[in-house]
């Protein structure tokens, strides 16, 4: 297009030029036009052409590498069935007669459903290394908000891709796990069916083939549809379909999931993985804590218990800070982010989580801050250690300056969001927000509100 351009350009200003000098300077610059359009087209096809060998190579080791892995499963699978037949074998002179009589009686279905949840735990686990095939339907459907699949060997390609098992998963992603909270149901009715059987999760990937390395976790469950199937396998049950829902865009108000068009699964994607803006930057490290939730507007976390240096009054944030900085500096252990600020009427306090247990134990006490302890004598008047229980946590974000009326309103608009997705607060109000970034510091910034759920079982506070 550039080359027909010059061409046409230059043939039509020719005939405008009148004198000699004019049409010499325009022929130079013709040619100059002409040996960039030449330069460019020669680039652009060696592009063209590298392009193409990279691509055909990839595509190359990636069928070399699918068909290692076939192979090495069948292998493995064979050496299993051996193991298995062997098995029944040495099991069936004994006690065929006895198990005839008690695959029939509900008691036995229900111990095959609570052995099937077990599976289905070591498979998130293990995230799905081995995937356990024999206990799903040859053509099961998977279905969630980005991908449609049919068949079990679609279904075990896609979680590889995924874990970075495939030379294309490998490629794209890195740091893939789940965590799972909870797998229930699995009731059997009146009339001898199963039901449906749901695993809470949170699940997690790094795009390493993005420059700028983004991380996106997705929270939800999955409902697995199960039937008996004696031929199948040991426990007489197979797995037909799996339905995956995401808490940032399946959940309804009342706590109910309804699939959606994918483009809203491509738009919760993009707007974790595409590349932010500048960043304030951070005052401290982190203090961990494990997702539970992402929902649309909050999240929901549990931290771990933490003991952290406090101030139980101060006037200035300024001020707080000042003299909490004073004394971290030189006297005890380097404090965590984020400071935690509460305002309980006029009375306001400010911590800095110090040490903390380890966040996927609930009863895990925090290590003692030796240092902090033995130095804190000279400032008892005005600073104490804390130690914080671990507790699940709803969280809304914001980017204003952590004034009064923007802190206020994100606390408003997180209790609403926690009423429509029927989740209770703790009784009581404090309000609670926390500040990660240096104080003086430039770029967005991030700051939080935080309201500890009720954790009574009885209440139904939440399902975690």
């Amino acid at each position: 297009i550039g080359w027909i351009r010059t061409e046409f350009c230059y043939y039509s200003y020719y005939f405008f030029l009148t004198t000699k000098e004019e049409k010499q300077e325009g022929v130079i610059f013709h040619k100059k036009r002409r040996k960039k359009m030449i330069y460019y087209l020669f680039t652009t096809t060696l592009s063209l052409l590298f392009l193409t060998t990279i691509n055909v190579s990839f595509c190359n080791a990636f069928i070399l590498n699918n068909n290692k892995i076939i192979q090495q499963y069948q292998h493995d699978h064979q050496h299993e069935q051996k193991v298995v037949s062997r098995s029944k074998t040495l099991f069936s002179s004994s006690s065929s007669t006895n198990n005839k009589e008690a695959s029939s009686s509900t008691s036995t279905l229900e111990s095959s459903i609570m052995e099937l949840k077990k599976v289905l735990a070591r498979e998130y686990v293990t995230f799905f290394a081995p995937m356990r095939k024999e206990y799903y339907k040859s053509d099961v459907s998977f279905d969630d908000p980005l991908n449609s699949l049919s068949g079990i060997d679609a279904y075990e390609n896609n979680v590889n891709m995924l874990a970075g098992r495939t030379a294309l998963g490998n490629f794209l992603f890195e740091d893939a796990g789940i965590d799972l909270h909870s797998v229930k149901g699995g009731d059997i009715s009146d009339t001898g069916e199963i039901g449906e059987i749901t695993t809470r999760w949170t699940l997690r990937f790094t795009m390493k083939a993005l420059p700028w390395t983004p991380t996106a976790r997705f929270s939800g469950i999955s409902v697995y549809k199960v039937r008996t199937n004696k031929d199948k396998n040991d426990l007489g049950l197979e797995i037909t379909a799996q339905q995956d829902y995401w808490d940032s865009i399946n959940l309804l108000t009342g706590n109910r999931y309804q699939a959606v068009d994918r483009l809203e699964g491509l738009k919760d994607l993009w707007n974790q993985v595409r590349p932010g803006g500048f960043q304030a930057a951070a005052a401290a490290p982190e203090l961990p804590y494990t997702l539970l939730r992402r929902g649309k507007d909050y999240e929901v976390r549990r931290y771990p218990s933490f003991v952290s240096l406090m101030l139980p009054s101060y006037d200035r944030r300024d001020e707080g800070f000042e003299v909490l900085g004073s004394f971290s500096r030189t006297q005890c252990e380097d404090p965590l982010g984020p400071a935690i600020l509460r305002v309980d009427g006029e009375r306001k306090s400010m911590e800095w989580p110090l040490t903390f247990g380890f966040p996927d134990k609930k009863k895990e006490d925090a290590p003692v801050p030796v240092l902090a302890t033995s130095k804190l004598e000279e400032y008892a008047s005005r600073l104490k250690l804390r130690e914080n229980p671990s507790r699940v946590v709803a969280v809304r974000e914001f980017t204003d300056a952590s004034m009064e009326p923007v802190v206020r309103k994100n606390d408003r608009l997180l209790r609403e969001s926690l009423r429509r997705d029927g989740l209770k607060a703790e009784k009581g109000f404090t309000l609670q927000f926390a500040q990660y970034d240096a104080i003086f510091s430039m770029g967005t910034r991030r700051g939080e509100v935080w309201i500890p759920l009720d954790d009574d079982k009885d209440s139904n506070g939440h399902p975690w």
